[in-house]
Order: C-alpha cells, then structure tokens, then sequence
C-alpha cells in the first residue's frame, strides 16, 4: 500500500514512528508471532504521514501549535477549553479524495469485499515506550461497520490526540506535543461480545514478581475490565511449569462479572452496550483451564519475543471459539524500578474496617475522603485527597496526580485505576463494592495496601512506620536465613527478601482467611444444625458440586502461591495446628469440635490426623498437598508434622499420610517433625529414625519446659526462651541432630530480638534460623556478626 495506509503484514516493531507503538505491535507480532502460534486480527493503520498531511490540508496545525502554548502549566485552569478547541479543530476537518480512496479499498480487502465489523483504536508515535504506557490516553471505537462510519472513527481517533488526559500525560513524561502523530489501527473484530475477554501482565502486577502470569477477564467486550466496571475474573500462573508437564495454575479467583458489554442493535449496526449478566453465567469462569493454560503460553511468547515484561490484551470469539491476542505493549512500572530498594510500610495501629478491596501498591494514605461521581468541574483536590468512587476511567486521569489516594467501587487490579495509580505510584483499592457507602464525604481515613492483596479502609488517622530496604547491602550468614509465612497474599513481594527459602508455611491462615470452612463440614455438610451456617457454605461453595473439593482447591491455590514464589527454595509446610476452640472458630467447626477445658495441652497436632473426629478432613489437606506437590509440580513443599507426643504417633501419622497419596521418600518428599515438647528432645535420636528433619519451636518448647501457659498474662515474667532450661533442651536436640546427620532449624523472635541468642545457636550448630518477615532482615544482621565474631566465615568483605 502507499505511505497513508500500511497492511499489518507491512509492519514490525521497528515502524513506531510510522504507525505507533500499538500498531507496530500489532504488525510485528502478526509476522514474528503467528508462526509460533499466537493468533492475531488481520488489520491495517493509517500512518503518522497520513495525520500530519490531514492537519497541513485543513491548515490547522499552527492554530493547536498557539493554542497549546497557552496552556496554564501550573494549576492547568484552562485544560478542558484548550483540549475542546483542539478537537473541534481536527473533527471540523476533511480527508481529502486520496485518503478517502485509499481508506475504502483497505476496508473492503479486509473484509474480503464485504461489510465487516472493526475494531479502530489509537496509535501515538510516542506510544507504550518502556517508561510510558499511554494506557487509556486516546479513544478507541469498537463494532464499526461500513466505511463512513470507519472514517468518521478515524477523525475522532485523531481528534483524541489532544484529549485533555492526553494533553496532561504528555506534559508529565516531557513530550512535545507537535512532535506526536496519531497512527489509527483498523482490525477485524473478534465476536468477544458473544465471548470474552480480558487483559494479562507476564509479570505479577503488585510485585513486578517475573515468574507469574496475570490474566483477568469479563464476559463480552473488554471495556468493561479495562474501564473497572466489573469486577473480573483473575488467574495466577506459574511461568516456569508452563512448558513442563504439570498443572501451571496457581490461582483462581471467581470475580462478580455483572455487566456484559455487546454490539448495540443500531441501524449501521455499530456501537455497544452494557447488558446485566445472567447469574449462570456469573458463578462461571470465563476461560476453561486449557484456555488459560493457551494464554499464557502466548503471553509467555510475547514476553520472550520483546525481552521484557508485556502487558497484553485477548479476546475470545463466542462464534468460532477462537482465542486471539488483540494488543502487546511493554509494562512500564517494574521494569524501570529497582527491585533491590524497597520501602516497607507497616500499620502501627487500626481504627475501624470500612471497606475492602484488591490493594494496588503497597503503601499506606491517609487524607480526606472526596465522594466523586464524575471527574467533571473538581476543584481543591491534593495529595491529603483521597477519591472515593464507583469507578475510574481515562478521563479521570489529569486530576489523579494531585491525589493521595483512589478507591472504588468496581475494577480489578488490571483495570484502568489499578494501572495508572501504578504508574503515578498512588495507593489505590478498587473493587469495594460498597465504598462509596460505607465511606462518609469529608472524613479522614486510612487506605493500607502493606498487608497483601487485600486493601482496607480504616476510619480515622492510623500511625504508621516505614522502613528504607536497600537489599543489595544486606550480607548473608552461611547459616541458612529462612522465612515464616502465612499469608500467600504477601508471598511474591516477600521473595523479594533476601533468604534461603521458608523455614515454616503456617497452614492454619490459609484455612482461615482463603478456606474459612471447616472441612469436617464440607465432608459431612448435612450434620450441620445451624440453617444460617449452612446458607452461607452453600454460597461460597457455590460452583463446586463436591464441597470437598473447594477445601482441597483453596488450600492447594494458597500453598501454591507461597511454594511458586520461592521456587526452587524449599517450603517447609506445618500440617494444620489448630487447637478445638480455634478449629470450633472456622464456619461449621462447632458442630463437629469437642468442648476442651485445656485445648493446649489437648486434641491438637499430630494426634488429630488419625483421629476419628478428624482423619476425614486430615485426608483433604492431604489430598491438597498432593495436588501441589504432583499435579502442580512443586516438589520443593517439604511438611512438617506439628506437636508430635510420641514416636509411635509420629509412625501413625506418616502411614496415614502414605495412605493418603504422601509417602515420605517418594517423589522426593521429605517429612519433618516439630520439636516442642520434651519428650522430642529426649528421644530425639529415635525420632531421626523415621523423619528428615528437625524444627525446633520455641513457642512450646519454652512453655513445656518450663510449665508456663505462653498465653497467660500474668505469667508471661517467667515466659523466657534465654532460660537455661530451655537452651539446653535446644542445645541438647542440636546434638542430636548432628549425631543422626538430621537438618535442624529453629523457627521463632528470640535470635532477632536478642543477638546472643542468634549466637548460641550458631556456636551450637544450628543449620538455619527462620524469622517473621519484620524481624529478618535484623535476624540476618544478628546471624552475620555472630558468625563472623566467631570466625566461621573465612572472608568478610
């Protein structure tokens, strides 16, 4: 074709001068990608030569070049005047005859002589560079169908080169506005509106962690993700197992998906329309696993293509099936960010809930809570700000800077608020649902996105710490520097510290927080007496036909995380270690829990699994470990049995683990026990027999010892893992360790809060240490001068 139009088959990555960045993506991966698999709309684009000759015939570029050097760069009072007048100016204009010609023919070969519906979307020269995105700043237009309506699409494309987001995201990157054409790319339309689609990132979003894959999706059009109208359904992937011969899901998560976007039924039969969503279709995933599993290959390829991390958009058309990539840029916040440097907020203190929603970031804002409806005639907002409102779009974006904070009601962490409050680094939790209720206008709030992907609104002004991490500066010990986790939510930004893996996974979080049913009441669902109980189980369990499966898929998606983010780092996971009253606490627990008058010293542990009262629901954790470790493929989950009283009961529970699909030594599996009552310290060698490892307690051990209730108030003066009682019964177990040749750790707050402890063990010869997340890096710091007073490492730089 001639220098107006070029065919995507024309095209490659090298051409964003002349098409932009969207469409020589779209060209490169149409001729590089294809071949490999991934399936692109055929298209064309006007070119950048074409925009500049549309602007010289209408004589209009010297009346936008004086207009925008009239442009208040302060406080931006007269934005909106200016952008409406440089529109009016480019939709006032002509094509001229050639243009006309040139845009017809390239629409009827596309369509093969026919009509067809096409997708015209915006393409600036200066567009998806690795430290600006763009995202969202110029218009797009979906379903056109017929030629006038196309060139009328393509005036408006160009005419959007001056939106005033557009205008105010290029004085913030220090881009020239006459030196950026508008590249309009014309492409086939996938029938999303009878399928879905959605968006994916090929690195995790929150963390910029590289081996995950993040795809969301609607039903319908993908508007309605990219907007944050709904909320989607999101998928978590493990990049490494996608080209290995395992189940590379990690995670699922069902998302409301209210709104259907279609075609409106117009005459020219162009234009859309949201459209409730049928309840059916609500308690439905969008993709089928093997759908998934496809998507993220081709993201994978697409990644692996550019040699960096990709944000990309899919579509799926419900009449031919097909999957197809309709967008490729390069994900502009992490990779320009050094992940070494990390600061850590930390809430000291909690007012009240009012919202939840997925947090983006992980700061903490405080400010005053500004109701919006609209981003139309506000004034008098600042970085003590905090919009609240039921969504964000593209228009929002020139005020958003000024902010301290967004929150809404609607969207995912791949719509529009969750990327742009990345890019701008604002604290943002979208997807409340009910914030703009629950949040009062003129109030002063709290929003923390530090405890996962869970974001809170708190009431009222909350203290908070933060801490400068420069983790390149950190040393590490020879003596292995572990992890204790719990909350899978916090894992991909954990494994950004330094260590030697997880020393202990807490079991008992992911029940509570990802599961929160008891699984004896999944199991046996109609022996619960509570209707209310039962209502509420039938609805979170709603999309699975066999209630157990929803506690083996929710634990095994929460191991799963915790096991891919440190992979091939081992993680040690402690079998569930509630107590009766606690395991009473979990939804349906009461009907089939015991009434305990000392439930520390009672059925807990080790003891459950082979008990009738739990051997059922014992089997389900196993069967969820099982499906991490094989079906998923992460051998590197070690388990580890918790209050084990006896040898023998020790040798109960591995044969009923065996039982159960988990055979210690096969397929690498290793078992190890818990040391925290004495008789684990006295027999220790004995139990070396029958497990591979050793996790010492500190917790029980001390309490056991010394006969303390570790939870009593008032003895908690005699509550002290420095007594000598007790590091003998550490020292003593260490030896015997060293005898047996058994790996032995310790897992607890005393070697960080307390140097010469972090010394003691290591003049003992413990093999690793694990810490809370906030006590590691001061637990590493204790570790390495220990080592280095005691010269067991040979050279300090």
């Amino acid at each position: 074709m001639g220098t107006r139009i070029k065919k995507f088959s024309e095209v490659g990555i090298k051409d964003i001068e002349i098409v932009g960045g969207k469409n020589a993506s779209l060209g490169e991966m149409y001729n590089q990608l294809m071949p490999k698999g991934v399936k692109v709309p055929n298209g064309f684009a006007t070119t950048s030569a074409a925009f500049w000759e549309y602007l010289k015939e209408n004589k209009i570029q010297a009346f936008i070049k004086k207009l925008l050097s009239q442009l208040d760069r302060k406080d931006y009072s007269n934005l909106q005047d200016i952008g409406q007048q440089a529109r009016n100016l480019i939709l006032l204009g002509k094509f001229s005859d050639a243009f006309i010609t040139e845009i017809t023919l390239a629409y009827k070969e596309l369509c093969n002589g026919g009509l067809c519906a096409i997708a015209v979307r915006s393409s600036a020269t200066a567009e998806d560079l690795p430290d600006a995105s763009f995202a969202g700043q110029h218009d797009t237009f979906l379903n056109v169908s017929g030629e006038k309506p196309l060139l009328e699409s393509i005036k408006k494309c160009f005419a959007s080169l001056f939106t005033n987001r557009a205008i105010k995201y290029r004085e913030d990157k220090g881009f020239e506005h006459h030196n950026i054409a508008i590249s309009v790319g014309v492409q086939l339309m996938v029938r999303a509106d009878k399928g879905c689609s959605g968006v994916g990132f090929t690195v995790e979003p929150e963390s910029g962690f590289s081996n995950a894959i993040l795809l969301s999706g609607v039903w319908g059009l993908g508007e309605n993700i990219v907007q944050g109208t709904v909320n989607p359904d999101e998928f978590y992937l493990f990049k490494p197992f996608l080209s290995k011969d395992s189940y590379p899901i990690i995670q699922k998560k069902l998302g409301d998906k209210k709104l259907t976007m279609i075609y409106s039924e117009t005459p020219d039969q162009s234009g859309t329309k949201n459209i409730k969503t049928l309840s059916q279709k609500q308690r439905q995933y969008v993709l089928s696993d093997k759908e998934i599993i496809t998507l993220a290959n081709w993201a994978r390829i697409i990644e692996e293509h550019y040699q960096k991390p990709m944000d990309i958009e899919w579509a799926k058309d419900g009449i031919s099936n097909a999957l197809f990539i309709t967008q490729a840029r390069p994900e502009t916040v992490h990779q320009t960010r050094n992940k070494n440097i990390f600061t850590e907020y930390k809430l000291v203190e909690k007012g009240k809930i009012l919202s939840t929603g997925n947090a983006i970031g992980t700061k903490i804002g405080i400010g005053k809570a500004r109701l919006l409806k609209s981003s139309k005639n506000i004034d008098k907002l600042d970085a003590n700000t905090i919009i609240v409102t039921d969504t964000i779009t593209p228009d929002w974006d020139p005020i958003l800077k000024q902010v301290g904070g967004i929150i809404t009601n609607k969207g995912g962490r791949t719509s529009h608020a969750a990327i742009v409050s990345r890019e701008l680094g604002v604290p943002a939790i979208v997807g409340c649902e009910n914030a703009t209720h629950s949040i009062k206008n003129g109030t002063i709030i709290t929003m923390s996105c530090a405890e996962g992907k869970t974001g809170y609104v708190y009431e009222g002004k909350a203290a908070y710490e933060t801490t400068d991490i420069d983790f390149s500066t950190i040393k590490m010990p020879l003596t292995e520097a572990k992890m204790i986790l719990a909350d899978p939510e916090n894992a991909f930004q954990m494994s950004f510290y330094p260590n030697n893996g997880v020393g202990l996974l807490r079991m008992e979080f992911i029940i509570t927080h990802m599961v929160k049913v008891h699984p004896m009441a999944l199991i046996h669902f109609n022996k619960i007496e509570d209707d209310t109980v039962k209502k509420e189980i039938e609805k979170i369990t709603v999309t699975y036909p066999n209630k157990e499966d929803y506690f083996i898929d929710k634990l095994s998606q929460g191991i799963a995380t915790i096991a891919a983010a440190f992979y091939p780092k081992e993680v040690i996971l402690r079998l569930s270690d509630f107590k009766t009253n606690e395991y009473a606490n979990l939804m349906g627990g009461a009907d089939f829990e015991p009434k305990e008058g000392n439930p520390m010293l009672g059925l807990r542990g080790a003891s459950r699994y082979y008990n009738p009262l739990y051997k059922e629901g014992f089997a389900l954790e196993c069967s969820a470990i099982k499906r991490v470790r094989e079906t998923m493929g992460f051998t590197n989950i070690k388990v580890m049995v918790p209050f084990c009283r006896t040898v023998e009961e020790g040798e109960k529970v591995l044969a009923i683990m065996e039982e159960n699909g988990l055979k210690r030594g096969e397929n690498n599996l290793e078992v190890y026990v818990m040391v925290e009552v004495p008789s684990n310290v006295i027999l220790a060698e004995e139990y070396a027999d029958i497990f591979d490892g050793f996790s010492i307690g500190t917790n029980d051990l001390t309490q056991f010892t010394l006969g303390v209730d570790r939870d009593s108030e008032l003895m908690g003066t005699l509550f002290d893992e420095n007594d000598k009682a007790v590091k003998r019964m550490i020292e003593t177990v260490i030896k015997s360790a060293q005898k047996t040749n058994t790996k032995i750790g310790l897992c607890g707050q005393a070697p960080s809060d307390f140097p010469e402890f972090a010394s003691f063990l290591i003049q003992t010869g413990i093999n690793s240490i694990s810490f809370n997340p906030d006590a590691l890096i001061k637990g590493i710091s204790n570790m390495y001068k220990a080592e280095k007073n005691l010269n067991i490492v040979a050279t300090y730089q």
